[in-house]
């Protein structure tokens, strides 16, 4: 895995796109002490979280859900 700064991928940009097409990844370090922030990898080896599902506990507890409680399930899930 190659790594690089910031600065050298701005002046390289093509040519480390180029190489994450063809499945490299690399790290992008910022600053003086070169501190880690980020990693290109190919969209391919991107995986996204997969959704949760709600009611994975139902029936191991009690809750009670008040007539107010005006949230959807998706606003739940994304807080």
């Amino acid at each position: 895995m190659q790594s690089m700064s910031v600065g050298e991928l701005k002046a390289r940009f093509s040519e480390v796109l180029e190489q994450v097409r063809k499945g490299e990844e690399i790290i992008i370090s910022f600053g003086k002490k070169r501190k880690r922030v980020d990693v290109l990898l190919p969209y391919d080896h991107y995986t996204p979280k997969q959704e949760r599902k709600l009611g994975l506990l139902k029936d191991h507890g009690a809750y009670i859900i008040h007539k107010d409680f005006k949230l959807t399930d998706g606003e739940i899930l994304s807080s």
